[in-house]
């Protein structure tokens, strides 16, 4: 069993930056491979950014490539999402997520383990 406590959201200026922690506990991360997912209002929630449970390999949606970066994970009990040249059309709830496998990172069904979310607003 793994309990997901997110953090670090909040209210941003576009151009900056906030960076998101997801904080586990109840089992090793080297377990699991652990994604962020966001989830606008009235949009479907998508995902983020992925970290292997091998920690070598990392995945981002063609969106964030280049502003954001996902670290942590492997054994380490936090997993962060550092966000960088945020924009507006980023505002919405964050999610961390835990796999016990590599497969299909970007689809949230193989993600047994989800935190609560963390706002992030981004005015323009």
């Amino acid at each position: 069993q793994v309990q997901l406590v997110e953090s670090g959201g909040g209210l941003v200026q576009a151009g900056g930056s906030l960076r998101l922690s997801c904080a586990a506990s109840g089992s090793t991360f080297s377990s699991y491979a652990m994604g962020w997912f966001r989830q606008a209002p009235g949009k479907e929630r998508e995902f983020v950014a992925a970290i292997s449970r091998s920690g070598r390999r990392l995945y981002y949606t063609e969106s964030v490539k280049g502003r954001f970066t996902i670290s942590g994970g492997n054994a380490k009990n936090t997993v962060y999402l550092q966000m960088n040249s945020l924009k507006p059309e980023d505002t919405a709830v964050y999610y961390c997520a835990a796999s016990q496998t590599d497969t299909d990172y970007n689809r949230d069904y193989p993600y047994a383990y989800w935190g609560q979310g963390t706002q992030v607003t981004v005015s323009s």
